[in-house]
């Protein structure tokens, strides 16, 4: 593994069409959306979908979903029990001979998703307690233009229970969906912190990977395979730890236009980047 070359700013813009690209639980799974009626894609959303793309790329993940548990463990618990390294070193008989560094380099060392997002370890019976402070941040994404939640009235026409004489028909609900909508993310690394957790050079270019590829095997009913994509991809490589230009100074040095009322589709925004003293970035 060799170290990170310079911080990494990166920036990624995502295509929905007739999708609900992060349901809000607490309003009816309907699209997230701000005040102002800009759609919304919640940060915790965008790194679920990046855990599933390292564990499709082979990476060890500590937070895993169920439904995509690969080593057989049921709990974040049970998961860092397994870790023998680990767990020999968060149940040593003396209290003072527990190092929470060391816990959290073997933790950093056995999981990508550790050092690269950070991980609190707090379980219950345990006497030890230890946090990692990862090196990648992720924004929650904001769409470009203001979207319209379209909603469609579905009925169930089958019985969940036998015993019943004709079919629960009349059982309602709604499903709610965006026509179409560009989301823009943002995201960097921090040299310092990578430095503490081990987060290198090559889970650098996985981490590329994997956002490049962000919606691969993730189609579900509320996002159709295809409904999902990653339209264009900003990726800074910056030599320096902490170069002139800052994340802020990047993101800001964006010109979008939209060239319609309506935007219908990706090439309906024109986007250009350019800021002077600021290494080019690789565009995909």
């Amino acid at each position: 593994m060799s170290e990170l070359k310079g911080k990494i700013d990166f920036t990624l813009f995502i295509s929905a069409y007739n999708a609900n690209p992060n349901g809000d639980p607490l309003n009816g799974n309907r699209p997230r959306t701000n005040l102002d009626g800009y759609g919304e894609i919640s940060d915790v959303c965008i790194k679920r979908k990046i855990r599933n793309r390292f564990q499709d790329l082979g990476a060890r993940i500590f937070v895993q979903s169920d439904d995509r548990a690969d080593d057989g463990f049921k709990s974040l618990k049970d998961r860092a029990d397994g870790c023998e390294a680990l767990k020999a070193e968060m149940n040593k008989k003396k209290k003072e001979e527990r190092n929470r560094d060391l816990c959290a380099a073997i933790a950093c060392r056995e999981w990508l998703d550790v050092r690269a997002f950070g991980q609190v370890f707090a379980f219950k019976g345990e006497d030890i307690s230890f946090g990692v402070r990862g090196p990648v941040s992720i924004h929650q994404a904001v769409s470009l233009s203001p979207v319209d939640v379209i909603s469609m009235q579905i009925t169930k026409s089958v019985n969940s229970e036998s015993g019943k004489e004709s079919k629960a028909s009349d059982t309602m609900g709604l499903k709610h969906r965006i026509g179409f909508a560009v989301y823009k993310v943002m995201g960097s690394v921090n040299v310092q912190l990578a430095e503490k957790t081990g987060f290198s050079q090559e889970d650098a270019q996985m981490l590329k990977e994997a956002l490049k590829t962000l919606f691969e095997n993730d189609a579900s009913s509320a996002r159709p395979e295809g409904s999902m994509e990653v339209s264009r991809m900003y990726w800074w490589q910056h030599n320096e730890k902490m170069p002139s230009a800052s994340s802020g100074k990047i993101q800001r040095s964006f010109q979008i236009n939209c060239k319609t009322e309506r935007p219908k589709c990706f090439e309906d925004y024109d986007i250009q980047w350019h800021l002077d003293n600021c290494v080019e970035p690789e565009v995909i």
